[in-house]
Formats: structure tokens, sequence, C-alpha cells
């Protein structure tokens, strides 16, 4: 039996991010609810690719809490 919890992929469209400090801001907000989530972002489409055992809205609130806006 596994023991490790099921991996999600989720793909967010998030406003204000525009410069390092951002993806880095973005991805310890992330990593501090999971810290083996994988997170990806392409600042000038604004996404954020995560795998992670985390909820959509898990992911969502921290982004949202660490000062940016998720519009999709």
């Amino acid at each position: 039996m596994s023991t490790t919890a099921p991996s999600f992929s989720h793909r967010l469209h998030v406003k204000g991010m525009s410069c390092q400090h951002c993806v880095k801001g973005v991805t310890l907000a992330i990593q501090a609810l999971d810290p083996q989530a994988q997170v990806q972002v392409d600042l000038p489409s604004g996404q954020v690719q995560v795998q992670t055992h985390l909820s959509r809205e898990a992911v969502a609130t921290a982004v949202t809490d660490e000062g940016h806006e998720v519009i999709g």
C-alpha cells in the first residue's frame, strides 16, 4: 500500500506577477503548504503550473495570500 498523497496538476492564470521576486514568493507560498510541490511560472503569460497533492483551491489561496490575483 502506498503512503504518498495523490498528485494533481493545476494551471492557474495569475495577475500581478512582474519579476523574479514574484516568482520566488509564489513558489515559496505554495511550497510552504507542500514542500514537494513542483512549481513552474511563466511571467510573460502569467501562467503558474503546479504539481502537488494540494487542491486547486489551496494553491489559489496560497497565491492570493502572497498578494496576487488568480484570474483563471
